[in-house]
């Protein structure tokens, strides 16, 4: 068996990649359903920027306490709640499709709830992941999590959505997407119960949980300082990737939903390619380095996008793209599960999320009125421009970053503990490191050299990074979904 599926030997981890990989495919039929049922309603920019902030919204007002409800209660169950709130949201757009009586603001309210549920689930699953992995196998668990949904979502998901809007029409599309949300709560259902990470601890209120979650980030420099990045570079790319590229498809280069639905298709083959070869590679010894080179020329894809004279071209553009993607995602969530301690696994992982998530509302919102003003075209390059330049000032402008990155990469052949008590070493030696607060660790020149944190056991990916579907998905990306 290829050490990349060693993961699937455990009962648990193996019917937790079934229920996502399955309620996955269902998305990237949804993702190309979505797109031509929006423009077939209304066929300007503005409309589907509009569903797409109707489903960023909600994502971002609850993260925070899908993070807290992710610590507080059996994840298991957190996950099972988030895949029903989504099952009953799209068989219901489906059904609406179907009789023809479907509306922009039925698909505005149904995306919304979609959207919580995913606000619900990400947070459960990054911190429930380390629970069923660990060692070795957890940064396998994390390649085949980002192979798989490149798999069901890039691959197998868009060229069925396709098929299906060409040929019957994008109801059937978001009944079966629903459908899939049924079978991943099956799959859900038969993992083991384990207790609460808040049992036998005295509950405490919201906003003390969620203080706690900001803290720890905040004394973590490498991690604030990317989740910032995310928030700016997700602000740039998301509206114009999500929003434009279907509309340059189908209205500059001619295309139809099954070339839409190929052109993500070539980006998960570009992405099993560039995870598989990760996984039998190994991480890299400056991890940060290679994911901020990864993700500032994924970001850079816009150019292409908005330069692209036929629909091949746009493939080629996004195979590569949402190769560097994947990298930056495994890489990225590796490095945080390596760090976060699991009391605080659910608040880490969903400052993550809205941290990334914080600005899309806004990117939805400002690209059909700069499209509108400048061009779809001018939009996409000039949005790639700004996402590159972003990524290289923060690296080459913190030297927090490069000091982390140089720290890790000293200690990467020690065993576990001798690297946890090297850390420990560190931190107790530059106490002005453990606050951003206090330190200015992401302004230019700030000094922090924080490597780990205080206790470093396993865990949380990092959203699934821009995951380029209008379903905001894996990553905090920088991804990052650091993200």
């Amino acid at each position: 068996m290829p050490a990349i599926l060693d993961p699937l030997r455990e009962r648990d981890l193996a019917l937790l990649f079934s229920a996502k990989a399955v309620s996955v495919a269902g998305d990237g039929i949804y993702v190309v359903a979505l797109a031509w049922q929006v423009y077939a309603l209304s066929n300007v920019p503005a409309a589907l920027a509009t569903v797409g902030l109707a489903l960023s919204v909600p994502q971002v007002a609850l993260f925070l306490l899908g993070g807290v409800l992710a610590d507080r209660f059996e994840r298991r169950r957190v996950l099972l709640v988030a895949d029903g709130v989504r099952a009953v949201a799209l068989t219901t757009l489906g059904a609406l499709a179907l009789s023809g009586a479907l509306e922009l603001w039925h698909v505005v309210v149904l995306v919304a709830f979609v959207g919580a549920g995913d606000a619900l689930f990400y947070p459960a699953f990054s911190a429930l992941l380390p629970e069923l992995a660990s060692g070795e196998r957890l940064a396998r668990a994390n390649a085949l999590d980002q192979l798989t949904r490149t798999v069901a979502l890039r691959l197998v998901g868009p060229v069925l959505g396709g098929a299906l809007v060409a040929g019957v029409g994008a109801g059937p599309a978001f009944v079966l997407d629903g459908l899939s949300f049924a079978l991943s709560l099956l799959a859900l259902s038969r993992i083991r119960r384990r207790p609460a990470p808040a049992a036998g601890h005295a509950r405490r209120s919201v906003r003390t949980e969620l203080a706690e979650g900001v803290r720890y980030v905040r004394g973590e420099a490498w991690l604030a300082c990317t989740l910032a990045l995310a928030a700016l570079s997700l602000l740039l790319f998301w509206g114009p990737f999500e929003v434009l590229l279907p509309y340059v498809i189908r209205n500059d280069l001619g295309g139809g939903a099954g070339d839409f639905g190929a052109v993500l298709a070539a980006g998960g083959a570009g992405a099993v390619v560039a995870t598989l070869w990760l996984g039998q590679r190994g991480q890299p010894r400056r991890r940060m380095a290679a994911c901020y080179l990864a993700w500032g020329l994924m970001l850079s894809s816009l150019v292409g996008y908005g330069l692209v004279t036929a629909t091949w071209q746009a493939a080629a553009v996004y195979a590569v793209a949402y190769g560097l993607n994947a990298i930056a995602v495994v890489i990225f969530s590796t490095k945080v599960q390596e760090s976060v301690p699991r009391e605080l696994l659910g608040r880490v992982s969903s400052l993550d999320w809205v941290t990334s998530y914080a600005l899309i509302p806004l990117s939805f919102a400002l690209t059909g009125p700069v499209a509108g003003l400048i061009g779809a075209r001018a939009t996409l390059v000039g949005a790639g421009a700004l996402g590159l330049a972003a990524t290289a000032a923060m690296w080459f402008g913190v030297p927090a970053l490069r000091a982390t990155d140089g720290a890790a990469a000293s200690s990467a052949g020690l065993p576990g503990a001798q690297r946890r008590r090297r850390y420990a070493r560190t931190r107790a030696g530059n106490p002005g490191s453990t606050a951003i607060a206090s330190g200015g660790a992401c302004a230019p020149g700030g000094n922090s050299a924080s490597t780990e944190p205080p206790n470093p056991p396993p865990i949380i990916r990092a959203p699934a990074a821009p995951a380029s579907s209008i379903r905001a998905r894996a990553c905090s990306t920088a991804g990052t979904e650091a993200s």
